[in-house]
């Protein structure tokens, strides 16, 4: 595994996705239906090995997760196999903290559990 992946905070992470950086939600379906940050796309965790090769190499990729710890672990594989990545410190939980939006899967306002 690569060590020392950037983090960046939920504010920072917010700005890079608003320049362009692409929002990768790890989390389980059930988190992710109750609440997601609008932009992001969903890639569960468990997962990723199936679909990494439909990630983005030509732009950021900000992990997040519900606190930063799976994301980690996902921004660590990608960084591994040469993706352009950073983890989201505190994941969604610090993301709905600094009144960011979270949406639910109908659009309307989510939770993050």
């Amino acid at each position: 595994m690569v060590e020392d992946i950037p983090e960046i905070e939920a504010d920072d992470a917010s700005e890079a996705v608003t320049a362009g950086a692409f929002l990768l939600d790890v989390r389980e379906p059930d988190e992710w239906s109750a609440g997601h940050a609008p932009d992001a796309v969903h890639v569960p965790m468990r997962e990723l090995h199936l679909r990494a090769e439909a990630l983005p190499r030509d732009r950021l990729i900000v992990a997040i997760c519900r606190t930063g710890q799976r994301s980690r672990v996902v921004a660590e594989t990608l960084a591994a196999d040469g993706y352009d990545v950073v983890n989201t410190v505190g994941g969604m939980r610090a993301w709905q903290a600094f009144g960011f939006d979270v949406v639910d899967d109908a659009g309307g306002p989510g939770v993050v559990i």
